[in-house]
């Protein structure tokens, strides 16, 4: 009978494509990796490997074992779900994968009221940008993911991952502080010769940004390219930059930046996905249910400071 557990290194290797990444994956050593993979290949009775240079590549027949292990550890997840569902009290771990700004807004008071209510579960929570998050999630690194959609931009789709809405939340062009040096700043044709301070290529929010600048007929000068949103604040606040703000960035606290509504009124979308196998997990839903009501109690405060 094949092993489960040799299975899922296979699979891991599928998805991550080197034996390091699936050794420091799961915190095995690289050649303990290949000792069980050496092993499932005996179980097996066909060839699953094939060395190409320095690295490895699965055969057809690790592909088919692959698809079935996929749906093994599904079937494994549910069960663990509903058997915990059956149990009275809500414990285990739930690990959350967030991006920046939602870890700052809405986080806190998660974990507050999740410590209020469902004091047996333990949250950890690291934060990641979204598109890796969401893929990361898909491998089973993390159990829920809190993730953003920017107007046209679609983020990455997984089958085994569902995706409920958490908020909405406008983008707003954010400006300095009005000066007697600097000249009043009304709209984003203001801003078309100004410096520019945006997340670093490859984000969706770069990317919308871009497009948002080009659409009114000019490109930006970017000079400044950060990934942490506090560091971008402080470049506004001084009078060095401006910049495209979500609206959940302002939560909690107060700012001497100009927000200037946008043509189009754009929002950013924030939601949750899970694996779908693990959606009736209780900590999980609990988890969810959480963050719901802390969505929901900001949202008057994120419209006023908008």
């Amino acid at each position: 009978m094949l092993d489960v557990r040799r299975l899922r290194l296979l699979r891991e290797l599928q998805i991550r494509g080197t034996l390091a990444e699936v050794a420091e994956a799961l915190q095995y050593s690289p050649s303990s990796v290949s000792q069980q993979l050496a092993l499932l290949e005996k179980e097996a009775g066909v060839e699953l490997l094939r060395k190409t240079g320095r690295r490895v590549q699965l055969t057809p027949q690790a592909e088919v074992l692959v698809a079935h292990t996929a749906q093994l550890l599904e079937t494994l997840e549910q069960a663990e779900a509903d058997l915990a569902a059956s149990l009275t009290t809500v414990t285990g771990t739930v690990r959350i994968a967030v991006f920046q700004s939602a870890a700052l807004a809405l986080m806190p008071d998660t974990l507050t009221r999740m410590a209020a209510t469902y004091p047996e579960v333990r949250i950890e929570m690291t934060q990641r940008e979204p598109e890796t998050a969401l893929h990361e999630t898909w491998a089973r690194d993390f159990d829920l993911v809190i993730a953003e959609q920017y107007p046209g931009h679609a983020a990455p789709r997984y089958p085994e991952l569902d995706r409920i809405k958490l908020t909405s939340d406008a983008i707003r062009l954010a400006v300095p502080p009005p000066s007697a040096n600097r000249p009043a700043i009304t709209s984003i044709a203001d801003a078309a010769d100004l410096a520019w301070v945006m997340e670093p290529r490859g984000a969706a929010s770069r990317h919308w940004a871009e497009q948002a600048c080009r659409t009114a007929g000019f490109e930006p000068d970017v000079r400044f390219e950060t990934a942490d949103l506090q560091a971008q604040i402080r470049l506004i606040e001084s009078g060095n930059a401006v910049a495209f703000m979500p609206d959940l960035v302002w939560t909690g606290k107060t700012t001497t930046a100009q927000l200037l509504s946008l043509p189009g009124d754009p929002h950013r979308t924030v939601f949750t996905s899970v694996r779908r196998s693990s959606v009736k997990r209780p900590a999980i839903l609990a988890a969810r249910e959480n963050l719901a009501l802390t969505a929901e109690s900001i949202a008057p405060t994120v419209a006023q400071n908008g």
